[in-house]
């Protein structure tokens, strides 16, 4: 009987150690980052991943005795692929967050798998307001379109703009831009003359602009997805549409900096609403700029990658506040009220909403040592969605 206890004693012992052995290792976190990084929006995916890779390089790779692991997927910006890769992660490789959203549609369908399988989902791109009420299980790192076209109208408004032609892609943030710069525009004694949609693949934008210019405003309002602008501005200069004295105002995601170089003399000038910009100025962003211009090839981050890089943080913050617990509860209770210091500007997260409440700056386009650049000149500070704010 002895003998049974000893080797009973002994096995509990063994026991106990292997047990303790994965507590005493260094757990690995699996951070499933799904975005397009084929198709005509690759662009997203490139800044988005790249974003999230510099934060890694630049804090570590560890948090809270947890070791991140990202792992990157292409959706092709096909929203069914999307649904898939993200179930495939969450059954098949163990991830236990999920993280992307290149597009409205993208970002929706990993809702009902966030949902499902109590999986924190952090869109780092999609804009559109309604995503967070698709899951409890869904925060947001990137902005609304509401948050950044209100201010667009307020300063219109209070800038001698008195009529007003919208024109925005044909679909869920498209629609948000149009509804909130025109109610802020309205509601401040401006007109809109005419609302424009155009369809958001393979647009042409040349007969849209001709019945802008037709219209005769004195201001064109902008919204397109990210990387649609450098076409948009080439037909906007071929119509003539400067030389009628028609301004362009805008959201950030039309002269995005990715690829505002390319757009040319015709930039100048375009007045933008948005919440990052290359050229802001703080130590944060400049140490950002630094190492992601560094490990890119020189490519210049856009508001996309700020994006990646703040779902990183965000990441790492909520994990130090659970001391390392991933559990979709427990992380996604910690995220209510985050707040930290991003490249951007200070940022929080709405604990009522989930979603992000940041400064959104008024920038125009100007050249700076050779460059283009969106050259911030005014502050809305602290702004919380206002599609959710008004709800509430």
């Amino acid at each position: 009987m002895l003998k049974r206890r000893t080797l009973l004693a002994a096995a509990g012992v063994a026991l106990g150690a292997l047990a303790a052995v994965p507590a005493a290792a260094q757990e690995t976190v699996k951070v499933g980052l799904i975005l397009p990084m084929t198709g005509p929006f690759a662009s997203t995916g490139r800044q988005v991943s790249a974003g999230a890779k510099t934060f890694l390089e630049m804090k570590g790779d560890t948090v809270a005795g947890k070791k991140i692991e990202l792992i990157i997927r292409d959706d092709a910006g096909v929203a069914d692929q999307t649904r898939r890769i993200a179930q495939e992660l969450v059954v098949n490789e163990g991830v236990k967050l999920l993280a992307g959203g290149g597009l409205t549609p993208l970002a929706m369908a990993v809702a009902p798998v966030a949902t499902q399988a109590k999986v924190p989902m952090i869109v780092t791109s999609a804009g559109t307001a309604s995503i967070t009420k698709a899951s409890p299980f869904i925060t947001r790192t990137s902005g609304t379109l509401p948050q950044y076209s209100l201010p667009v109208g307020t300063w219109a408004a209070e800038n001698g703009i008195k009529k007003v032609v919208t024109l925005v892609s044909d679909y869920g943030p498209g629609i948000d831009a149009e509804k909130w710069f025109s109610k802020e525009f309205k509601g401040k004694g401006g007109e809109i003359i005419e609302a424009v949609r155009v369809p958001l693949a393979n647009p042409d934008f040349a007969p849209f602009l001709q019945r802008v210019r037709d219209a005769k405003p004195d201001a064109v309002f902008v919204f397109l997805p990210s990387g649609a602008g450098a076409l948009f501005m080439k037909q906007f200069a071929d119509r003539g549409l400067p030389e009628a004295g028609v301004k362009l105002i805008a959201t950030g995601d039309v002269t995005d900096d990715d690829i505002l170089n390319s757009m040319g003399k015709p930039a100048l000038g375009t007045i933008t609403g948005h919440f990052y910009a290359t050229a802001h100025d703080s130590p944060e962003n400049k140490a950002y700029v630094e190492a992601f211009t560094k490990a890119n090839d020189n490519m210049r981050p856009n508001f996309m990658s700020v994006g990646g890089y703040d779902s990183m943080a965000l990441i790492y913050a909520a994990l130090e506040k659970t001391n390392g617990d991933v559990s979709g509860p427990a992380f996604m209770e910690a995220v209510k009220g985050m707040s930290w210091t991003s490249p951007r500007g200070p940022v929080s997260i709405d604990p009522e909403t989930r979603d992000i409440i940041q400064n959104i700056y008024m920038r125009e386009v100007k050249e700076l040592d050779g460059e283009l650049h969106n050259v911030e000149f005014a502050t809305f500070k602290d702004l919380k969605d206002p599609e959710k704010a008004e709800a509430n």
